[in-house]
């Protein structure tokens, strides 16, 4: 086709004015048409690679009553029904049930005016059958009266605006491996809420609106809802937590789970004893230590029996008194001491309880002892007593009680004692009297008393132990005021039958002296094997797990009833972190503390070694000043 110059519209110009157009570089349009490729994959990739895209699994297939995505399994339940009643916290067994699972609730506010305009046609309605029934003469109708009282409540809640009302729904999706496993744990979901009395109904030709309704779009998919009041909708609030704050007490740690602190007074359960299981470097002597350090700022007085001089520093930065126990060392501890007495007890049963405790020392010392052998030896720590004139007559308040010395004398002197005596001597004159053959002279008059038997042998710290555990609780005995006792690595305690029971009627009957023992062990199952490590463990109020060993973990959760989630929290937490137990309630706890109670309860060797170099570094300062000021002296003197 052929185009003239008069069939071209060139807008009201001439011809000569329109100009032909510019050439175009080769360089410049191959280079516009590299970034419009470039631009068209971004607008591509952009499509093809979204978040959605990532996410989106490999397979998605639609049964009847479950769907699977990918090679996973899984089934959507709804709630239908509930009881007239449930209680605070009924919805955390199924939020702690092992297995992974999607939960969905959804609160639809419904205006009061309508609900209360319904109620009152209801009530209508149930006042006229309750008469209709009272006139024709049948029984009582106990389910509507119920109904009644509950819609008259409930309009009176409504009314004040203490209560609002909701249309409830909640779903759970359960995820499984298989089929079969699917089943199963449909069942076991459904199991624990029949038990409460919820009613579920598994979706059927809706398992895609079901999956889709607990994806966290907020997209109700089923709208299958139950009538509530807040009250009820609340108590299934799914995530709940021990609340250990109190007014008085002191502070343990930081709540895990809601940031709140935990405040507790031990003396205020109904017994304010403590028992705390942690593996090596866990924390647990850091968290024993805070807790005497607060705890003496409140005015209680604390007993420590410390097996690896940890307690020193604490004790020199707070005043306190340190003994240390060993065959080389001048604290002596007599076995043989009585308590004063406190009221009017029966001078007899301090001595029989007396003997009795003598003779569990006895047995750590002599190993088994025959039937004929005990009643010997019976007999003998009785007439021990009284060679110094202690009889039930006796005032204890004015006797000296006898050695170990004097025990022997008396039974190498009896018929049929065998080798007693013999078996004896090496602790009154072989090469352990230096630790239980002397009268006592400790003092023990000081807010904070720290018993250290570090440099005794592996031997004798049984029996060490054992006898200062005996003198505290002769001292408790004697004056009764607020008191912790701390046995620290008490599993030593543990290994022998007469010492594990010992401790155990300690542990039984120390409330009754306004005393609480904390027992502190990092061999978990050494102590739980025990008859009276377990009673002990029953017997204490305050229980604090911090990390433990792959090797003690199934016997920690099966001791105190852990689940799963708590079982791997106590195997991967941190130094300082465990689960704290105040009679029914327990929370996940971090234990804090400030710079400054940090510098004084520290185990770190590298920190303690720090803090020796820096108070050695302030001493040459200070000594160096004084030489300093003391030359001015000199000079000013020399001067004038």
């Amino acid at each position: 086709m052929v185009f003239k110059p008069a069939d071209i519209k060139t807008s009201g110009r001439p011809i000569e004015d329109i100009k032909p157009p510019k050439a175009v570089d080769p360089k410049i349009e191959k280079s516009q048409k590299e970034k419009e490729v470039l631009e068209a994959e971004k607008i591509y990739r952009r499509g093809a690679v979204s978040i959605r895209d990532v996410i989106a699994p490999a397979s998605f297939k639609v049964e009847n009553d479950y769907v699977r995505v990918g090679s996973k399994f899984c089934r959507t339940v709804f709630v239908v029904t509930y009881p007239r009643y449930i209680s605070v916290g009924w919805f955390a067994p199924v939020i702690n049930f092992s297995a992974a699972l999607d939960v969905s609730m959804y609160f639809y506010p419904v205006e009061s005016y309508i609900i209360l305009k319904q109620l009152k046609n209801k009530v209508g309605v149930i006042e006229a059958q309750i008469i209709g029934d009272s006139e024709k003469g049948a029984p009582r109708d106990p389910i509507r009266e119920t109904a009644l009282r509950d819609i008259e409540e409930l309009r009176d809640n409504l009314t004040q605006g203490t209560e609002k009302f909701f249309q409830f729904a909640l779903y759970i999706t359960v995820y499984a491996d298989s089929k079969d496993e699917l089943d199963k744990m449909t069942d076991q979901i459904e199991l624990i809420f029949g038990a409460r009395l919820v009613y579920t109904r598994r979706v059927f030709f809706q398992a895609e609106q079901g999956f889709n309704s607990t994806m966290p779009m907020c997209n109700d998919e089923i709208m299958v809802s139950f009538n509530m009041n807040s009250s009820p909708c609340a108590s299934s609030f799914p995530f709940m937590s021990a609340d250990l704050t109190s007014d008085n007490g002191i502070l343990y740690g930081i709540n895990r789970h809601n940031n709140s602190l935990v405040l507790f007074d031990r003396f205020s359960m109904q017994n304010a004893n403590m028992t705390i299981f942690a593996t090596s470097g866990a924390g647990k002597s850091y968290t024993v230590k805070l807790e005497i350090l607060r705890s003496l700022m409140l005015g209680t007085d604390v007993i420590v029996i410390d097996p690896e001089m940890e307690y020193k520093h604490l004790s020199d930065a707070v005043g306190g008194t340190f003994i240390n126990i060993s065959l080389a060392s001048e604290s002596k501890i007599n076995p043989f001491d009585l308590p004063r007495p406190v009221g009017q007890p029966k001078v007899a049963d301090i001595i029989r309880s007396a003997v009795i405790t003598i003779k569990g020392l006895l047995r750590l010392m002599l190993g088994n002892l025959t039937p004929q052998e005990d009643s010997i030896i019976d007999r003998a720590l009785l007439e021990t007593y009284a060679k110094k004139d202690i009889n039930p007559d006796s005032d204890l308040s004015k006797i000296e009680p006898p050695i170990l010395q004097d025990f022997q004398d008396i039974l190498e002197g009896m018929e049929g004692s065998g080798d007693l005596g013999l078996r004896l001597k090496k602790y009154t004159a072989g090469t352990f009297a230096g630790l239980l053959n002397s009268t006592t002279n400790v003092d023990m008059v000081n807010k904070l008393v720290v018993f250290s038997v570090r440099d005794l042998e592996d031997e004798l710290r049984p029996m060490a132990i054992y006898t200062i555990v005996n003198y505290i609780w002769n001292v408790v005995r004697s004056e009764s005021k607020r008191r912790i006792l701390v046995i620290d690595e008490a599993w030593w305690l543990m290994q022998n039958e007469d010492s594990a029971k010992f401790v155990f009627a300690l542990v039984k009957r120390c409330r009754k002296y306004y005393l609480g023992v904390t027992t502190i062990t990092q061999d978990v199952n050494d102590f739980l094997k025990s008859t009276y490590g377990q009673a002990i463990l029953n017997n204490s109020a305050l229980r604090f797990l911090l990390k433990q060993s792959p090797s003690a973990i199934d016997n920690v959760q099966n001791t105190f009833l852990l689940t799963e989630g708590e079982k791997y929290l106590l195997l991967e937490c941190g130094v300082g972190e465990g689960i704290f137990f105040a009679g029914a309630k327990h929370a996940a706890i971090k234990v804090v503390a400030s710079y400054g109670e940090d510098q004084i309860i520290t185990s770190d060797p590298r920190q303690l070694i720090e803090i020796e170099e820096a108070k050695r570094k302030f001493a040459d300062e200070m000594g160096g000043r004084g030489k300093a000021e003391e030359t001015e002296k000199m000079a000013e003197i020399d001067i004038g």
